[in-house]
């Protein structure tokens, strides 16, 4: 059975609003997406009423679940400041930042307070980048499959909600069916519990979130999947330092973060930024990967350091953390990667395979001794 915008529409028209209007008319909605019983939608708040409209949040997302035909809904607040609107004023005779100084007395929860486990989780680590197009996502799904190797059970969640990579690395085309708690089933592939926000939208949507919806989509997929028993769950994330690394870092205890650059400057400069949100939010650095470290010519074997050499090596000496190896560019890797193959379940006995199953070694080791 599909479910269509006008029947969830008819459903929210029956629910009120804090503006003592129904939820429909109080001009909060944002555009319902709908595909497959996938159902996404954002309410768009005042700053100033967040913590009225929250209950509702809750609410309008538990009526929508329960619509026939629905296997998904997200429902995200955002809240934005009008235009033109400033902090209250300074009281006459008080500095303006006494002004908004608290009273005395305990301060507001640390962020970390929010971190629950996922049960049947033994450890989560991220695998994160200070910028794109370093090859974060082909180096997620290598890791995880080297640790899988070591006789882990291991996990992958692609939570790059805006350019979810992993369908295409994984060849995977079919949507997450439900259990009987109404949790998203995981898809099994290479031996791996796979789940993406690739899975749930067409391949060529354009997501268009805001912050809050990221991080609501990065908590659904994070608590509303059944998961089971796994040792690891390796989270390719977002490129950057943005709303979806502090989710992850302030909703789940994470073990560690794996950083992954190229040798060239510039990826080097992005890379620290990642190292330095991760250390401020308390999450142990397990190591740095020196991804397309260089490109050995298959013909006459010479070697060339396209994007230089030894920079994130030297970088993980220079901040005391430790350098987990270097990839090769080389034409194996990208072709398996395109076909939905990687090259440790594709070519198990070949070089890289075995350049990631030393990196899978050492981030294991890290973890034991994170853990410890």
């Amino acid at each position: 059975m599909s479910v269509t915008q006008q029947q969830i529409l008819d459903r929210l028209a029956q629910l009120a609003s804090p503006r003592g209007v129904a939820l429909t008319k109080a001009g909060v909605l944002s555009e319902i997406s709908v595909h497959d019983g996938k159902v996404y939608f954002a309410i768009n708040v005042e700053a100033g009423e967040v913590r009225a409209w929250e209950p509702v949040r809750a609410e309008v997302e538990a009526v929508v679940k329960a619509i026939p035909g629905v296997t998904t809904a997200l429902v995200a607040l955002t809240a934005e400041r009008k235009p033109g609107m400033s902090p209250p004023a300074a009281r006459p005779g008080v500095a303006p930042a006494a002004a908004h100084r608290p009273p005395p007395g305990p301060g507001p929860a640390s962020p970390m307070s929010k971190q629950a486990a996922i049960p049947g989780i033994t450890s989560i680590i991220a695998v994160a980048s200070g910028k794109g197009g370093v090859g974060k996502s082909t180096t997620a799904l290598n890791l995880a499959l080297g640790l899988r190797n070591l006789g882990l059970k291991v996990g992958l969640l692609d939570a790059d909600i805006y350019g979810p990579s992993v369908p295409k690395l994984t060849g995977i085309n079919e949507r997450p069916q439900l259990d009987d708690d109404r949790k998203m089933i995981p898809i099994m592939r290479f031996g791996l519990s796979i789940m993406s926000i690739g899975f749930l939208v067409e391949e060529n949507s354009a997501m268009i979130w805001r912050g809050p919806m990221v991080m609501s989509a990065i908590t659904q997929m994070l608590r509303d999947v059944a998961w089971g028993t796994l040792d690891v769950l390796v989270v390719d994330m977002p490129p950057g330092t943005g709303d979806a690394q502090l989710t992850l870092a302030q909703n789940v205890p994470l073990q560690g973060a794996v950083i992954v650059s190229t040798p060239q400057d510039l990826a080097l400069i992005d890379a620290r930024r990642g190292l330095a949100m991760f250390s401020k939010v308390g999450v142990p650095v397990l190591g740095i990967v020196e991804n397309m470290s260089y490109f050995q010519c298959p013909e006459c074997g010479a070697r060339s350091d396209i994007f230089g050499h030894g920079g994130a090596r030297q970088e993980a000496e220079r901040l005391g953390v430790p350098f987990l190896g270097e990839v090769p560019l080389h034409m194996s890797i990208r072709a398996n990667s395109d076909a939905g193959t990687p090259v440790v379940e594709s070519e198990p006995t070949g070089p890289h395979a075995a350049i990631y199953g030393e990196i899978a070694g050492k981030v294991r080791d890290q973890l034991t001794a994170v853990t410890a």
